[in-house]
């Protein structure tokens, strides 16, 4: 693997996680109480021993770099790195990233630089637990020029990701980006191919690309170099290849959610809280999940109720009750709040005493979720202010707004308080 450098995506603009992508990029949005979606390709890669890893940036990237900096140092006797290279401007290049694959081409000039074999190209809002040593060895096996990771679908939900035909080699030999109707059902592969059982294939009859790739390092280069116009992976530079090119197809048969809607993200999210096993777990010794570390105190529960929920570190909660819901670092619940169905995201910080009693007495609300209050259905982000006696529940049911000014959206009926947003004293959504 001292042969593989790894490529991560940042994404685009993020528009359909939005407001969560307002003031943060895709792979900066936090997840699961403690995380931030960039730790789950970065823990996969050093997991699976890839140590040389690549974040291609452009949006809001000033959080994610920060991260970034204050989680992954390796030492200095090993050559591992987690770098971020942000879109910039060159007298040879003046456009910024128009595609997946225009922003790995502005940078070739220095992935050629690197003497590595080849080359793994990840995706930064995906939750899932791969080992790309498989992946890597399934690549060099097959002898293929490029591979793609891909999962077996069913019907309800083929028609949003990209689909393959293949052989019985499990050589991709046809490639349709999101089809439907009679082109949707002409995609379905014999997925036993690649290792399904009969009755599996049977209920998946698709296979659909995850948006993850493995490319020899000269294929990668001429595949770029070879038509400017094409500037993304999925739906120009993969499928045209598969006409010239030995392009393999890798059955991950594990969890894997494209968290890329806020009802996929609030869905992923919750799941966590499963019992008596989550779909994804994250207390896997063997293949941890890492990130910052805050050092931060243990959680203070005061005469609270708490059932199916994830707590993260330094929350304070009094006399309130938690059902079903992830609460991040550093949040605080006063008393009498009713939490249900709900990812509240935290702070970055601690309110000291004197303000949050300077701001209570301007009547103005602190850090926090205030007395009284009940929030179903919802995601709260990071340094909301939530006053007393609030409802957010959704009474009238809306499944879309746009309250930007009164500090919330609503997407999929899921209400979305904005960062920093403050919601005054009493308000019912």
């Amino acid at each position: 693997m001292k042969n593989v450098l790894a490529i991560i995506l940042g994404g685009g603009a993020g528009t359909r996680l939005y407001p969560l992508t307002k003031l943060r990029a895709k792979p900066a949005v936090p997840v699961a109480g403690k995380y931030r979606l960039i730790d789950i390709p970065v823990s996969n890669c050093i997991n699976s021993e890839i140590f040389k890893i690549y974040v291609l940036t452009q949006f809001n990237s000033a959080s994610l770099n920060r991260h970034i900096a204050r989680t992954y140092t390796f030492t200095g006797f090993s050559d591992g790195f987690v770098e971020v290279l942000a879109a910039q401007q060159t007298p040879e290049n003046p456009s910024w990233f128009q595609g997946t694959a225009d922003a790995v081409r502005k940078y070739l000039w220095l992935l050629e630089e690197w003497k590595v074999d080849e080359l793994v190209i990840l995706s930064g809002d995906h939750l899932y637990r791969m080992d790309y040593r498989l992946f890597v060895e399934r690549h060099r096996q097959t002898g293929a020029d490029i591979t793609l990771s891909v999962v077996p679908m069913d019907e309800r939900r083929a028609s949003d990701f990209g689909l393959m035909k293949i052989d019985d080699s499990g050589r991709v030999i046809d490639f349709s980006e999101k089809p439907k109707g009679d082109v949707l059902r002409q995609m379905q592969v014999d997925t036993t191919v690649l290792g399904l059982t009969p009755e599996q294939a049977k209920i998946n009859p698709y296979i659909a690309s995850m948006g993850i790739y493995v490319f020899k390092k000269e294929v990668l280069i001429q595949l770029l170099n070879e038509s400017l116009e094409r500037t993304d992976f999925g739906k120009e530079i993969i499928p045209d290849a598969a006409k010239d090119y030995n392009v393999q197809a890798y059955l991950f048969d594990g969890y894997w959610e494209d968290i890329g809607t806020i009802e996929a993200f609030y869905n992923a999210n919750l799941a966590l809280t499963q019992q008596p096993l989550p779909p994804f777990s994250f207390y896997d010794e063997a293949a941890p999940i890492y990130t910052r570390p805050r050092y931060l105190p243990p959680s203070k529960l005061l005469d609270c109720q708490i059932t199916q929920s994830i707590i993260g570190e330094g929350c304070i909660l009094k006399n309130c009750r938690i059902e079903h819901s992830v609460l991040g670092v550093r949040s605080r619940v006063e008393s009498g709040c009713i939490i249900e169905d709900t990812m509240l995201m935290g702070a970055d910080y601690y309110e000291a005493f004197a303000e949050r009693q300077c701001s209570l007495e301007h009547n103005s609300a602190p850090v926090g979720i205030g007395t009284d209050t009940i929030i179903r259905r919802a995601i709260i982000d990071k340094n909301a202010r939530i006053g007393h006696d609030v409802k957010i529940i959704n009474k009238d049911n809306v499944q879309e707004a746009n309250r930007e000014s009164q500090g919330f959206f609503i997407r999929s009926g899921i209400v979305v308080v904005l960062k920093n947003a403050v919601i005054p004293d009493g308000m019912i959504i």
